[in-house]
């Protein structure tokens, strides 16, 4: 996020401060509140409308940028003004800025898991831990924590990107007085260009390291955001005498193009794509710098397009917006005591951003702007107001004293009573412990504890692959099934992780064929993480042979990708005779009370419907009558 300078119209009567000490009067260039807007409203679509924009988490990109542009612009005016950098009052800058929302945030909504309860509490400790300190991004590394994990809905999540910046924050000065020692301009840039460029291929490089929340979560391999942004800074420090007449035409023409190259993105760019970390988020990087540089020149167009009032108000309130809507978001889908039925899960994003914007827009007027102007003694004198005070007066400060310990105890208190684990992690670790070579291989089912009797078959009909023939690769939906399935198909091979991607399959499959362990039946329930391509099924397909029988299965997920997937899927399944669909989604979908809050993983009965829906699919298969060649009608063979 940019949790960059607000510019103090009109600052309340104060004690005088240094040049360095104030807040920016003038310092509000063209266009980048409207570029905070477009960044916080992608990663709002991202979260609250789930499959609307697909890439809408580079958001956060482009927040990176033109932080890193302005946090460096100000410390490099700072240094010219004064010749040096005061890094104390840097700090003490950031804090103002920083802190009161994010200290209003965490207590309120910490306090409001209390009435909720269940998964919203869940690592809220770590989570108040990251918070405080600025490690948010360090600790959800340690604890293998993913950013598009949705088995675990953590209350704080979207803090790690304040981590980053403000771990930036605390070294950059020093980084920015090394380079300013340097005389020749071009050396400085270059300076800066190569640690972004180290950033950015440390994130390549650690990209196929297996672990995705290390690279996405790194304040080392995720910062090349910032150094680009803070690369301008330094040529914009020479600007505009550095810039002929042609630049000044010709900047702002591709600032077009590279806004449309963001929003493209942000449309068409899935987080599974492998592109993403190994130059995706790059490129977001670089067309945010040159929008940037577009819409800052003198007389740009797009500065004044982007100037646009609504789309300054929210850049404005771009903080505010970020660190309210995802513990919205959170509480508002748990305070549920039913999930909503399927096709109605926008409204609970509308109702999560109705309360953002009433939550920002409150805290922007009344706590960051004055705080943020006045500093934090001047804004509470105004509160507490001059002596003598009315009973009026010292009945509303002890209120507020009142509240602020309440929310204080409310905060430690949901601390303590920290369940754990969600139901949607409960269900999944039952499941992986099943699957695990040491774990028990149930042979009764789950639900009822009776033994398993196998897959049930009509009478009169083929009977269905046993389990010592079946390959199942899967996501955590089949792992929260495995005991059922292992019940169901006693010897079943499960290889199921947590977020896998379709697009992994292949991989695996065409390990397991080389290695020659591949069994007769392939059992695909991949596609609950994102959407898939026609591609990786073909793939599959073609790893395997048109020899083995493959079923795949429907996803049930309230994504805007489900229904997508599943007509994938569908059509995939029609195409050949050697593959079925298990409509998992169909038999589901009256009995969501069977899964968990998340409405995707199912508890023990639920599995059982899973098991259902598989062997109705093994059926259909065991049902097709055999293929018919040239002899069957009467023809003569091929000759050899």
């Amino acid at each position: 996020m940019t949790f960059t300078p607000t510019v103090c119209d009109t600052p309340a009567p104060m004690p005088a401060r240094t040049p360095a000490e104030s807040a920016p009067q003038s310092s509000r260039l063209a266009g980048l509140d409207g570029l905070r807007a477009i960044a916080v409203g992608a990663v709002i679509l991202y979260h609250l409308g789930p499959g609307i924009l697909p890439g809408g988490y580079l958001g956060v990109d482009l927040f990176f940028v033109v932080s890193g542009f302005l946090i460096t612009g100000l410390l490099i005016r700072e240094k010219d003004s004064s010749g040096r950098i005061r890094i104390g009052g840097f700090w003490m800058r950031r804090a103002r800025r920083l802190l009161p929302a994010l200290v209003l945030v965490v207590v309120v909504s910490a306090s409001a898991t209390l009435v909720v309860g269940g998964n919203p509490l869940v690592h809220l400790g770590r989570q108040v831990l990251g918070a405080a300190t600025f490690s948010s991004n360090w600790l959800s590394i340690a604890a293998a924590q993913s950013y598009f994990d949705e088995t675990t809905p953590e209350l704080f999540r979207n803090l790690w990107s304040l981590a980053v910046e403000e771990q930036f924050y605390l070294a950059w000065p020093f980084v920015i007085l090394v380079v300013l020692a340097v005389r020749l301009r071009q050396a400085r840039v270059f300076i800066v260009l190569a640690i972004a460029a180290g950033s950015a291929v440390a994130m390549a490089v650690l990209a196929g390291s297996g672990d995705p929340s290390r690279v996405y979560f790194g304040s080392d391999t995720h910062s090349f955001g910032l150094a680009i942004g803070a690369a301008l800074a330094n040529l914009h420090r020479d600007w505009p005498a550095s810039t002929g007449r042609l630049a000044r035409r010709s900047l702002p023409a591709i600032a077009v193009i590279a806004v449309l190259g963001i929003v493209a993105l942000v449309i068409t760019l899935p987080a599974d794509n492998p592109f993403v970390d190994r130059g995706g988020l790059v490129l977001v990087a670089m067309l945010s710098v040159v929008a940037i540089a577009g819409a800052i020149i003198s007389g740009s167009r797009v500065g004044a397009v982007l100037d646009w009032s609504p789309l300054r108000w929210i850049g404005a309130r771009s903080y505010g917006l970020y660190l309210w809507h995802w513990p919205v978001f959170v509480l508002v889908t748990d305070a549920l005591p039913t999930p909503p039925p399927p096709g109605t899960e926008w409204m609970l994003g509308s109702i999560a951003l109705t309360i953002t914007v009433i939550f920002a827009g409150a805290s922007y007027r009344f706590i960051e702007h004055p705080i943020y102007c006045d500093g934090f003694r001047a804004t509470v004198s105004r509160w507490i107001g001059s002596r003598p005070r009315s009973r009026q007066r010292i009945g509303a400060i002890g209120s507020a004293i009142a509240l602020i310990v309440t929310l204080s105890g409310a905060t430690g208190r949901a601390i303590v009573v920290d369940p754990g684990m969600t139901d949607a992690q409960a269900a999944i670790t039952h499941g992986r412990e099943s699957v695990l070579p040491s774990g028990p291989k149930p042979s009764t089912t789950a639900a009822t504890g009776t033994p398993s009797p196998g897959p049930a078959t009509v009478p009169g009909s083929a009977a269905v692959p046993r389990g010592d023939q079946i390959d199942a690769i899967g996501d955590s939906v089949m792992l929260a099934s495995a005991p059922e399935l292992q019940a169901g198909f006693p010897g079943i091979q499960i290889d199921a992780a947590v977020s896998r991607q379709l697009s992994s399959a292949p991989a695996i499959v065409r390990e397991m064929r080389d290695s020659g362990a591949l069994r007769p039946v392939l059992f695909i329930g991949l596609g609950t993480n994102g959407p898939i391509d026609r591609q990786s099924l073909d793939q599959i397909r073609s790893i395997v042979g048109p020899r083995h029988e493959i079923f795949v299965v429907s996803v049930q997920a309230p994504r805007g990708w489900t229904d997508g997937v599943n007509d994938t899927l569908t059509r995939f399944a029609q195409q050949y005779r050697s593959v079925e669909l298990a409509n998992w989604q169909q038999d589901i979908s009256t009995r969501l009370d069977l899964l968990a809050r998340d409405q995707i993983h199912p508890g023990p009965a639920g599995g059982l419907i899973y098991v259902r829906a598989v062997t109705d699919a093994l059926q259909r298969l065991a049902d097709q009558p055999p293929a018919r060649g040239p002899n069957h009608f009467g023809l003569a063979r091929t000759p050899l």
